[in-house]
C-alpha cells in the first residue's frame, strides 16, 4: 500500500430533495490520510424546496426531518474547510454538478478543489466493470464492503474505499489516477471500441447508461440526444426496464412542482418504486453534467 500525501483525499456524497440537483438535503464527507479514514462529517440540509416522494423513497429523508437543519449557506464554510485545495472523490459526476448548482443558486463563491471520479477509476481497474456494473453498490459488493446505500456519509466512505482498493490493485497513486481517468479505458484497444456508434460513445464516461428525455426542452431533442450520446449514454424514446436516466424539461419541473407529470415521468417513478435504479434530473442539470464530463475527459 502506498503511503504519505499520495493517499490523502476527501470523499463526498450528496442527496437531493427532488429532481433539481440544487435541492441538496444531505451532505456527507469522509477525510482520508495515508490511506486511513481520519475524519467524517455529515449534515442534513434544508433545501428550501419541496421533497418529491420518489426521492424520499430512495434516501428516506423527509421535509420534517430537515425542518431544524441548516440551509446550504450555513454550512458552506465547512465545505471550504474540507474541500479547498484538496482532492475530492465522488462516484460519477452527479455530486460535483449538484454542489456547483447549489453554489450558483445561492450566489456563493466556487470551491477550489480537484475532482476525481471513483466510477471512472473503477472502470479502469476491474475489467468486468469497464462497460457495466460500475455503480457504487455493485463495486462495493464486488469488494465485500457493506454500507447503507443512499446515506450521504455512507456513500462518501464507500467512494473512498473504492479508490483505496483501486490504488492497492494497480499501484497507481492518486496523482497518477488523476491522469489515468482521462485516458481510454483500454488504451491497448481504444480504437476498436470507437466503432460502436449505435448506442452511446463506448469511451464516454456514462457508457452503459440508457437515457430518455421528457417534457419541453430548451434545446432541440436531436441536439440533446447528440450530447447524451457523446458522453456515452444510449438514448431511447420511451422509459423501460433498461432506463437509467430520465431528463425532464426545466419548466416541467418548476411549474408542476411534482404534480401533473408526464407519462414517462410517472412510469420512471413506478419503476423506481419497484427497485429499478433510475436517476431523474432536469434539463439544465443535464447540460451541466455534459459540460462537466467533457471538461474532465
Amino acid at each position: 500500500m502506498l503511503k504519505g500525501e499520495h493517499m490523502d483525499f476527501v470523499a463526498l456524497d450528496i442527496e437531493t430533495a427532488n429532481a433539481d440537483m440544487a435541492s441538496i438535503c444531505q451532505i456527507g464527507i469522509a477525510k482520508y490520510s495515508e490511506g486511513r479514514l481520519v475524519e467524517e462529517w455529515s449534515s442534513l440540509i434544508d433545501p428550501e424546496d419541496y421533497f418529491d416522494y420518489i426521492n424520499v423513497e430512495i434516501h428516506g429523508i423527509t421535509q420534517e426531518a430537515v425542518c431544524d437543519s441548516p440551509i446550504f449557506p450555513d454550512i458552506v464554510n465547512t465545505l471550504h474547510h474540507f474541500l479547498n485545495n484538496n482532492i475530492c472523490v465522488s462516484h460519477t459526476h452527479f455530486d460535483r454538478v449538484s454542489l456547483q448548482r447549489t453554489l450558483a443558486k445561492y450566489h456563493l463563491d466556487d470551491i477550489e478543489t480537484t475532482w476525481l471520479d471513483s466510477a471512472r477509476v473503477a472502470r479502469r481497474t476491474w475489467e468486468d466493470c469497464a462497460w457495466s456494473g460500475y455503480g457504487l453498490a455493485n463495486i462495493c459488493e464486488k469488494l465485500g464492503y457493506n454500507f447503507k446505500h443512499h446515506d450521504a456519509l455512507e456513500d462518501a466512505k464507500a467512494s473512498g474505499i473504492i479508490l483505496l482498493a483501486a490504488i492497492e490493485k494497480t499501484g497507481l497513486d492518486i496523482e497518477k489516477w488523476l491522469t489515468r481517468v482521462k485516458q481510454p479505458i483500454d488504451p491497448a484497444n481504444s480504437s476498436s471500441g470507437s466503432a460502436v456508434t449505435r448506442d452511446g460513445n463506448p469511451e464516454g464516461e456514462l457508457y452503459g447508461e440508457v437515457l430518455v428525455f421528457t417534457g419541453a426542452l430548451e434545446i432541440p431533442r436531436k441536439e440533446a440526444a447528440d450530447l447524451a450520446a457523446s458522453i456515452g449514454c444510449s438514448v431511447a424514446s420511451g422509459v423501460t426496464q433498461k432506463t437509467s436516466i430520465l431528463v425532464v424539461g426545466d419548466q416541467d419541473i418548476s411549474k408542476l412542482a411534482g404534480k401533473g407529470k408526464s407519462s414517462k415521468h410517472r412510469k420512471a417513478e413506478f419503476l423506481i418504486s419497484q427497485g429499478q435504479n433510475i436517476r431523474i434530473i432536469k434539463e439544465s442539470d443535464f447540460i451541466e453534467l455534459v459540460k462537466t464530463v467533457q471538461t474532465t475527459s
